[in-house]
């Protein structure tokens, strides 16, 4: 498969005879037709113009999900500018490394982040700032002008539409540079896999400042004109009262668990509903047969990550094989090798390594890490250990990289222990994540304190919330005499999951 040119282009494409139709409601009187949609972009892609804002430059927003997200994004797209959007829980600590870092022209959030942005001690000056608030207070609407039309910037597939940041290891965050291509060819196939129509309405509780909400969600809907039911945030009331309208969901695993605490969830309720999908994290076969048992639907699992968008997904017609993610998607190769980069035999477990349109084109100004991920024969190497079977489905087994997914959110230990370390009357600490009925995996921070020292656990964890965002912050703190460790001194995570999960 292959597009050309502005992604934006692909969207209307999908979009276009559908105008008057209805893109996306809530259950606040917002109803917003495509037509609207269209229009609304182009008064801020106007607007972006008369900023002096041009191709390639970066505009940052972290604010609460919004349809005025929803907008920028677009207008951003249709401008060939570079949108950059953040996790509004991100505390200071982490807001600093990403302006320093992106060096946006625009940088959008919520009045009381704006006001102290000089407190963050940018080594990079932005030109505009602008204040866009929960409750939709702020100055950001006088970004838009009155001309509600624009020309979509007629760019290469290969340039940049949207920069997110995936942590590393090492705790240093790496911008993720995913191309107009990498995000279109990608909806393209997933619409077709999943047989996505303009008579859809999907059920929309994501955020939207990763791939999952943003780019797979919104893209299904804008590239076939079908509709959303727009919700802030996941609530289980809300869920419950929404699906009726519906006929696809979008969530992770946390929120399918969540739903099935509810007596309200059986059959008749998801009458209207013709797929669920789950994503963002691994989906316990437990959940897919209680699911399936509650609801006679099958949960379809599908996988992916920043750096890809999706790779592989069960099949809309066909087997659903619970514990797996399913096949490659359109375009996409997937294989498992060893250390030396040998393909493994079926049923082996090794490194799973990913080619196709849908990878992303590199790290923001990071040429050798980019090198290092890739292998000679331009793989990307994903980090996660896995296997195809017989029938060419494939598992993920785990991460080698150590990496904690708790409610579909990313978190790297070393971030957080890097702060933990620094703490008085800490010797040394390990971050693991242990299974969780709700999260999936839950943050749990392992610590050896130093000789004599009264370790508070609670101060702890209030220490860290005031760092970093409050998803990242250890739900237990156990306090240990050693760090297990292997024979060349690493600790040995494995023996602390082993031990407290």
């Amino acid at each position: 498969m292959t597009t050309k040119g502005n992604l934006y282009t692909s969207y209307k494409e999908g979009f276009k005879k559908n105008l008057e139709g209805l893109f996306l409601y809530d259950d606040k009187d917002l109803n917003i037709t495509y037509r609207e949609l269209d229009s609304e972009t182009a008064r801020l892609a106007n607007g972006l113009k008369g900023l002096g804002l041009s191709e390639g430059d970066r505009v940052t927003v972290q604010v609460d999900k919004c349809i005025e997200m929803v907008y920028l994004y677009l207008a951003c797209v249709r401008s060939n500018i570079i949108f950059h959007p953040l996790n509004p829980a991100y505390k200071e600590r982490e807001l600093s490394y990403f302006l320093d870092d992106a060096k946006p022209s625009l940088f959008i959030s919520n009045e009381e982040t704006i006001s102290r942005i000089n407190d963050l001690g940018l080594g990079h000056s932005i030109n505009h700032l602008f204040v866009l608030n929960e409750d939709g207070s702020g100055n950001f609407s006088d970004i838009s002008s009155t001309e509600d039309s624009f020309i979509t910037v007629d760019c290469s597939e290969n340039d940049i539409a949207a920069l997110l940041y995936s942590s590393g290891t090492t705790g240093k965050p790496k911008g993720i540079m995913l191309s107009h291509g990498n995000i279109s060819s990608n909806v393209q196939s997933l619409v077709k896999a999943w047989g996505f129509q303009a008579s859809d309405c999907l059920l929309h509780a994501l955020p939207i400042y990763h791939v999952h909400g943003l780019f797979v969600a919104l893209g299904c809907a804008l590239m076939t004109g079908s509709k959303l039911k727009w919700l802030e945030s996941f609530e289980v009331d809300s869920i419950l009262k929404s699906l009726p309208e519906c006929t696809v969901m979008m969530g992770v695993p946390t929120y399918y668990t969540r739903l099935l605490t509810r007596d309200a969830l059986d059959p008749e309720l998801t009458n209207q509903i013709r797929l669920f999908i789950s994503g963002s994290a691994p989906l316990l076969e437990e959940t897919f047969n209680e699911f399936y048992k509650r609801t006679n639907h099958q949960i379809l699992e599908r996988y992916g990550m920043t750096e890809t968008n999706m790779n592989t997904s069960n099949p809309l017609k066909g087997e659903r094989k619970p514990g797996t993610v399913g096949l490659p998607l359109q375009d996409v190769q997937v294989k498992i090798v060893d250390e030396n980069n040998v393909i493994l035999p079926e049923g082996e477990i090794g490194n799973i390594q990913i080619k196709g349109p849908n990878v992303f084109k590199g790290y923001w100004e990071m040429p050798d890490k980019t090198k290092e991920d890739f292998s000679e024969d331009k793989f990307f190497n994903t980090g996660d250990k896995g296997l195809i079977d017989a029938d060419g489905y494939l598992s993920i087994v785990g991460r080698s990289k150590d990496m904690i997914i708790s409610g579909g959110l990313n978190i790297y230990p070393k971030e957080i222990e890097s702060i933990i370390d620094k703490m008085d009357g800490v010797l040394e600490s390990a971050v693991i994540g242990i299974s969780d009925e709700d999260l999936g995996e839950k943050v749990v921070a392992i610590i050896v304190s130093e000789e004599g020292a009264l370790l508070n656990k609670k101060e702890i964890i209030a220490e860290i919330k005031g760092q970093l965002a409050g998803f990242k912050a250890p739900k237990e703190v156990k306090l240990v005499e050693q760090l297990p460790r292997n024979a060349m001194g690493k600790v040995q995570k494995n023996i602390l999951r082993d031990t407290f999960n």
